[in-house]
């Protein structure tokens, strides 16, 4: 029966003509829509104090730094093949080019999963997907370590990658859970794990209607999510088609993702490119050559000092807008991330003589580090503030992509650095990323622009409503692309038309 407090008479009609109104029992807030005389659903709400919003700062943190730590874990898991290739060669007698696809089947596997876990912890939840991704991540390392032959290895190496993916795309929609968009910055600089608690709203909202079904024994206690009934196959195929159908609806997103993806590919080259450089002009041996990268690191590190001085910068363009930071301001980092790489990388190309000291090499790829810290942390933050409704989807389009790149670039870099040279290949990276270094500047202009001009993000997510052609070609490629898939979801859905998911759209 419902609360003594609930009541159960005609809600008088002049209440009735805004449709809601909020009853309050103790803690407890729903909201009451009409739809008869005699019948009432209650809408459950979270109370403010409840909204993960209201966590204080010490249990934010702590999930944060959960879920870097397993992050931490998985990218470094996708880079360690790149030092234990000889030792993959000989137990498995097969030549290096085989080798590389260890890194490579991991990294498809981090470009594939954000399609389905960053769009499926939207109707889920966040909690879920860490927790199932996290025992199976465990469960498929062991088959890494003991595989019987090259085969069942990269095998297992694409299923880790796969299940890792999980704490780099849905890391994004647990910052912006839990913080406001003047406050994403810095835990997106730390962020992305498990077994921490549930974030997402709409799941906390489910959670607390089902609660207070079983304490009352009235089942007229409903949340948004109970009403989309959505089964796990529909809400797969709808998680697959989300991420490419952000990338066609929303131009920034997809500039932005091609970007990231192009300096993520040069990345994962130099986890090639540095054992040619240290191993074969300065005699080095591979726990050595594992050592080189901490010039990168120190970059990063030093990329994340200078915080305090970009969330300084961002309260005062607060400041000038009315207290709202437009995301277009986050890309000012970007700007500075994108003039260190290709210098960075030009001072690296002329620093690989065996004739120059080895320790030159390593300082010079100090700058590369940061420049890749402060444009990932630029481009994150504003994917999280632009389109923050869809967050965990938007991080999914840009991983998808950018492990896409970073698994076919390890591909190539032998052949590259053994035709062209250390030097003419490195200086070949450095000028390709010369012409991307007005990137971010047009960016951040034009932003706001054509986010205006796309589809708002706010809005019901519709996967049977085709995607609009937008009058340049890239666009118009990927809608043809497309649109086999939306036929397919389509014809999945309405095959079953006693579906309540396929009724509600």
């Amino acid at each position: 029966m419902r609360p003594s407090s609930v009541s159960t008479e005609p809600v008088d009609k002049e209440i009735t003509s805004d449709l809601e109104s909020q009853v309050h029992k103790g803690k407890e807030v729903v909201q009451i829509v009409e739809l008869g005389e005699e019948e009432k659903k209650y809408e459950v709400d979270l109370e403010p104090n409840e909204h993960p919003q209201q966590h204080t700062s010490f249990e934010k943190w702590t999930v944060i730094l959960v879920v870097a730590t397993s992050a931490l874990c998985v990218t470094c898991a996708s880079s360690a093949a790149s030092f234990t290739e000889a030792g993959i060669a000989a137990e498995f007698h097969v030549p290096h080019e085989v080798t590389i696809l260890s890194i490579t089947f991991f990294v498809a596997g981090l470009g594939i999963g954000p399609l389905l876990t960053g769009p499926l912890s939207e109707v889920y939840g966040r909690n879920i997907i860490y927790r199932v991704s996290y025992i199976l991540l465990c469960a498929f390392t062991f088959g890494v370590a003991f595989a019987p032959d090259i085969a069942v290895h990269l095998v297992f190496r694409f299923l880790t990658g796969l299940c890792g993916s999980s704490f780099l795309s849905v890391s994004g929609g647990s910052v912006s859970d839990m913080f406001e968009n003047k406050e994403v910055a810095n835990p997106m600089t730390v962020a992305l794990f498990a077994l921490v608690p549930e974030t997402y709203v709409p799941v906390l909202r489910k959670w607390k209607a089902a609660k207070l079904r079983r304490s009352t024994g009235d089942e007229n206690y409903w949340a948004p999510l109970d009403k989309t009934n959505i089964s796990l196959g529909e809400a797969i195929l709808v998680s697959c088609y989300r991420p490419f159908e952000l990338v066609i609806r929303e131009r920034m997103a997809l500039l932005l993702n091609i970007w990231t993806s192009l300096i993520l590919g040069i990345l994962y080259l130099a986890f090639q490119a540095f054992p040619v450089i240290f191993e074969k002009h300065h005699g080095f041996d591979t726990q050595q050559t594992g050592l080189t990268f901490l010039g990168i690191g120190l970059g990063m590190i030093i990329g994340l000092a200078t915080q305090p001085f970009w969330n300084n910068f961002i309260a005062k363009e607060s400041e000038k807008n009315g207290g709202i930071c437009p995301p277009e301001a986050r890309l000012f980092a970007g700007e500075v991330g994108g003039v260190l790489i290709p210098l960075s990388l030009y001072w690296l190309a002329f620093t690989t003589y065996p004739s120059v000291p080895w320790i030159v090499p390593i300082i010079a790829s100090i700058p590369f580090g940061s420049g890749i810290f402060l444009v990932f942390t630029s481009v994150f933050t504003y994917l999280v503030t632009a389109y923050r409704p869809i967050a965990a989807s938007a991080m999914a389009s840009n991983s998808a992509m950018r492990s896409s790149f970073a698994a076919v670039f390890p591909l190539f870099a032998g052949y590259m650095y053994t035709r062209l040279g250390t030097v003419g290949a490195t200086a070949l990276l450095a000028g390709i990323m010369t012409l991307t270094v007005p990137l971010p500047f047009i960016f951040r202009r034009i932003g706001a622009k054509l986010r205006a001009n796309s589809r708002p993000y706010a809005m019901p997510f519709d996967p049977l409503a085709g995607p609009p052609i937008f009058p340049f070609s890239s666009t118009l490629i990927l809608n043809l692309f497309l649109a086999p898939l939306r036929l397919f979801l389509k014809a999945c859905i309405l095959s079953r038309p006693t579906s309540s998911f396929s009724q509600s759209l």
